[in-house]
């Protein structure tokens, strides 16, 4: 092999090394980069403001679980936590998404939208405040693959909780 191969192929090597060790390494929700006094969250029950029965219930528990799943906060009860995370359903909306020529109604559209609050304990401070996450899902009537209100609503609610997620963990 030539100087210049040599030269060639240890340029090309260290070039491997270096964008493997460095490329997903900015985009890593890592958990050394949460702030200490937020680790322990509580997450309060929603309070419901639409016409929907249990619509907080199901938003808040999605919010629990999801927190846990991503584990970079780790939920806990509201004597035991750092922050707590408060909110309310404000909007529970059926809209027609999609009409045939004669007018008739054959898909609809879910809104769902929440206003949160997130605080730090020991200081008072609030990360974000009054802060309005929506989510939307659509669902075909007489769906043979059966979409429905409920699948719809399910939709909404994961894309709050992503939203939610992502300005809680790495809002900071």
């Amino acid at each position: 092999m030539t100087f210049a191969a040599i030269k060639t192929m240890t340029a090309w090597c260290l070039g491997i090394g270096l964008l493997a060790t460095t490329g997903c390494g900015v985009y890593s929700a890592s958990p050394g980069r949460v702030d200490e006094n937020i680790k322990r969250v509580a997450v309060d029950y929603f309070e419901n403001l639409t016409s929907q029965p249990n619509l907080e219930i199901d938003l808040t528990n999605a919010v629990i679980s999801s927190i846990q799943q991503d584990n970079t906060l780790k939920v806990v009860s509201e004597e035991d936590a750092d922050s707590i995370l408060t909110g309310r359903v404000t909007q529970y909306d059926l809209q027609e998404a999609f009409l045939r020529q004669d007018l008739t109604v054959t898909e609809f559209k879910v809104v769902i939208t929440v206003v949160l609050t997130f605080t730090v304990r020991s200081t008072g401070e609030t990360l974000f405040s009054n802060k309005q996450f929506t989510g939307t899902g659509n669902y075909v009537l007489d769906d043979p693959q059966g979409t429905t209100e409920e699948s719809a609503r399910l939709e909404a609610a994961e894309q709050i909780v992503r939203d939610i997620l992502a300005q809680v963990v790495e809002g900071w």
